[in-house]
């Protein structure tokens, strides 16, 4: 049976404001490197008063969103639940979803008044990636904001970690993946960061529940998850999770678990300049793949070129016609 869209995401929707800066720099912002910092209003517009001086490029963000994006630029039909508010930051993002050829759950115009989230990314010399994120009302996430008809009508749902950290926005999820299972939808669900795995353990694991049939992470979030620094280990705590799962580890590539046995998907050696949005991009083209009908080896090597690709550019995004270009010569490869 053909469905009406491949992926069904769920996410934070955010502004991102995009900043290169040095090392000391963050330390003297007082900012922890590398993860994210969920921040409260006062202090996402204080940093962005000292930042004020710095060159920002603004673009329409959040993790899901990101891996959406990708999806769509591949080609793929996706549908994004999302909350922002009735505010210029929300008019940008919406028009940003649309241009992308992505529908969503904000085209009937209920909007609420409030502002809607912002996060700053700080991108360092070694191309790390820092954030510190005002969820806004994003933070009130809810199942008001899922389309159950659209969401039956998908290959795929799609939920990004970070949800986890608001009450509304985990119930969100953990009723989109009933809706998803009692539907036939395949579900999947993303990690998005080391201090997730380390702070709200309990809660993802509530969202996974009896497990899910796809899993991503990269290597640091599900050790920590695991509660191991064994990889072998960690792997076999993550067949407790998931059906089949992506363990992505930057330079040295990402492991997958197709349900039977596991792949090493080797990564384009790269210059990396920023990393935001590899995990993303990753995510994107691999469940680009498994919806069109390829193995996870073929949907794999796709994400792992795609993500290679775009940590040699600032932001999260590609160009559609190097998306389509790097599409063509795993499809050759493929043939």
């Amino acid at each position: 049976m053909s469905r009406r869209y491949h992926v069904y995401g769920i996410g934070n929707a955010l502004v991102d404001m995009e900043f290169t800066v040095t090392p000391e720099q963050l330390e003297a912002l007082g900012i922890d490197k590398g993860v994210m910092t969920l921040v409260d209003e006062q202090r996402e517009n204080e940093l962005i008063a000292q930042l004020q001086s710095q060159r920002c490029k603004q673009s329409g963000g959040g993790s899901a969103a990101n891996t959406m994006v990708a999806l769509a630029q591949l080609g793929g039909k996706g549908f994004y639940s999302c909350k922002v508010a009735q505010d210029e930051a929300g008019t940008f993002y919406l028009a940003d979803l649309q241009a992308c050829g992505l529908t969503t759950n904000l085209h009937n115009g209920d909007r609420q008044p409030g502002i809607t989230g912002k996060c700053l990314v700080l991108i360092t010399p070694d191309a790390d990636r820092t954030m510190n994120t005002f969820l806004g009302i994003t933070a009130h996430l809810s199942t008001a904001e899922l389309v159950p008809e659209a969401l039956q009508d998908s290959d795929y749902l799609y939920i990004e970690g970070y949800l986890v950290t608001s009450p509304t926005a985990k119930a969100c999820a953990i009723e989109a993946k009933a809706l998803a299972e009692a539907a036939g939808v395949k579900t999947s669900l993303s990690l998005s960061d080391p201090n997730m795995t380390t702070y709200f353990k309990e809660g993802l694991l509530e969202m996974i529940g009896s497990g899910v049939d796809l899993l991503f992470a990269n290597e640091s979030e599900a050790m920590t998850l695991a509660g191991t620094p064994d990889s072998n280990e960690t792997l076999a705590y993550c067949k407790t999770l998931a059906k089949s799962f992506a363990i992505t580890k930057g330079s040295q590539g990402s492991v997958i678990f197709d349900g039977e046995k596991f792949l090493e998907i080797p990564t384009t050696p790269v210059q990396a300049i920023d990393t935001v949005g590899a995990g993303d991009m990753y995510a994107g083209g691999l469940l680009y793949g498994l919806t069109q009908g390829w193995d996870y080896g073929q949907a794999a090597t796709l994400a792992s070129r795609l993500a290679a690709k775009v940590v040699t550019c600032y932001g999260p995004r590609l160009e559609p016609s190097v998306i389509q270009a790097i599409t063509t010569e795993v499809l050759q490869d493929r043939g």
